[in-house]
């Protein structure tokens, strides 16, 4: 399979604490993946050595083949919050990796401006984060993230801090924005059905120190409405996915309230 971001024998400790272990997968141009684990299993240290914030300890990452080493606009990134400056309208937040990077041509804002369209907020640019939804702040941290033009988008749990109606128009957003622009998606969630929902494939992670338990493909058709999730075949998904991982859940429950036991 030719990769547009291939991950091979990544390994990360702090200290003694094994935090992933031989992470390999690849994913595919245009292609959306979904990373599901137990809590502690290093999907957000996955996350920051893609994103060049921290160092493997083995193995690597790359993206067309290029070996990735610090942080780079190929990469964008959206977080759990979503991390607007609040002094900035919604326009300076959009257009403020192109400042940093000193790109902010008449290309660049005319096509800023189509992204703030497509995810719906044409009328808000003049608007502060404090005047807007917290949907719609995290619609601007998606259209911040594509105006850079990156090769992978990254997101990481980006819809966990919305309530459950917004969380799902979101997901639809997603899914309509990915398939009108076709970026190469990696999506990290708790969510088994959101993973479900939204993926091509999903790669399930074993319990810390993470590895890859098993990559499953998800053979639903494309455009995804909300109602598949009341079928049989997205059924069998969920319960499939949280087969693999319901020991490892439990397991960690645990862990956690012994560390906190007096």
């Amino acid at each position: 399979m030719t990769a547009k971001l291939d991950i091979w024998g990544l390994s990360k400790s702090f200290g003694d604490l094994e935090v992933l272990k031989d992470i390999s997968f690849k994913i595919k141009d245009q292609e959306l993946v979904a990373i599901v684990g137990p809590s502690g299993c290093g999907k957000t240290t996955l996350l920051r050595m893609i994103a060049g914030i921290e160092t493997p300890d083995g193995g690597g990452i790359s993206i067309d083949g290029k070996a990735l080493k610090g942080p780079g606009p190929d990469r964008g990134f959206v977080f759990q919050q979503d991390s607007l400056f609040p002094w900035r309208t919604v326009w300076q937040n959009a257009v403020l990796g192109l400042e940093i990077d000193g790109k902010l041509d008449s290309e660049r804002v005319a096509r800023t401006r189509e992204l703030l369209k497509l995810v719906g907020l044409s009328k808000f640019e003049k608007y502060y984060p404090n005047q807007i939804s917290g949907g719609m702040r995290q619609r601007v941290n998606l259209a911040r993230a594509l105006a850079i033009d990156p090769k992978v988008l990254i997101m990481d749990e980006p819809f966990s801090a919305l309530d459950a109606q917004t969380r799902e128009i979101m997901q639809l957003e997603l899914m309509r924005i990915w398939q009108e622009g076709r970026k190469t998606v990696l999506f990290i969630t708790h969510q088994i059905d959101e993973a479900v929902f939204l993926a091509d494939r999903i790669v399930v992670l074993g319990r810390r120190p993470g590895w890859v338990r098993e990559t499953i493909d998800i053979d639903l058709p494309r455009p995804r409405p909300l109602s598949v999730k009341r079928t049989p075949e997205f059924g069998a998904y969920v319960d499939r996915v949280w087969n693999l991982i319901e020991r490892d859940v439990y397991a960690s429950v645990q862990e956690d309230i012994e560390a906190t036991a007096p």
